[in-house]
């Protein structure tokens, strides 16, 4: 089961697993990433898909749903939160 709170990670910064270390310490959750260029268009293509099928009263989570799976980058690091 994928947990309530997490981080997606996307960009640039998304390949840097020291930068992904960071998040998930600082705040305590895993990181997920997903295999995609381009980010900010993939958000908008979804936003797209919904506007054109809002007369079925389909929701923005039910057309997400067709998005690749994030794949989970790293986790807490052990005490971290103590820190």
């Amino acid at each position: 089961a994928v947990p309530r709170t997490r981080i997606l990670a996307t960009g640039g910064a998304s390949h840097n697993k020291k930068i992904l270390q960071v998040l998930s310490d600082v705040f305590n959750v895993p990181v997920y990433t997903i295999d995609t260029a381009n980010s900010a268009c993939l958000g908008s293509a979804y936003r797209a898909i919904h506007g054109l099928v809002a007369e079925t009263n389909v929701s923005l989570a039910d057309v997400v749903k067709l998005a690749p799976e994030p794949r989970l980058a790293v986790t807490p690091t052990a005490g971290a939160e103590e820190v």
